[in-house]
């Protein structure tokens, strides 16, 4: 083997051991990536968990004020909604007049 083959053997050696330290290093960074996207996975998965809770938890309580309001409530409601109706017909006949 002449010097030449030595000293371009002796280079290649060199650079296969760079790339497979960079190989090496490439996949720590993919064992990192992975971990931390399952760790944004599951925070994603329990935070649809939780909206899902709250969604349901918000028709509950909807469902719960519609059966809970009485006659009474009912009744001042209409009385606020004349009394505004009243307000406006007003406002539009001095609009008009």
């Amino acid at each position: 083997m002449t010097e030449d083959h030595k000293r371009l053997l002796a280079v290649f050696e060199v650079r296969v051991r760079d790339l497979m330290a960079l190989c090496d290093q490439q996949k720590r960074n993919i064992d990192e990536l992975t971990v931390a996207l399952s760790l944004k996975e599951e925070e994603l998965r329990q935070a649809k968990e939780m909206i899902e809770g709250l969604h349901s938890k918000y028709d509950n309580m909807l469902t719960a004020r519609i059966v809970s309001a009485n006659g009474e409530d009912m009744k001042n409601a209409r009385t606020r909604l004349s009394r505004l109706v009243r307000e406006v017909d007003k406002c539009i006949a001095l609009l008009n007049g």
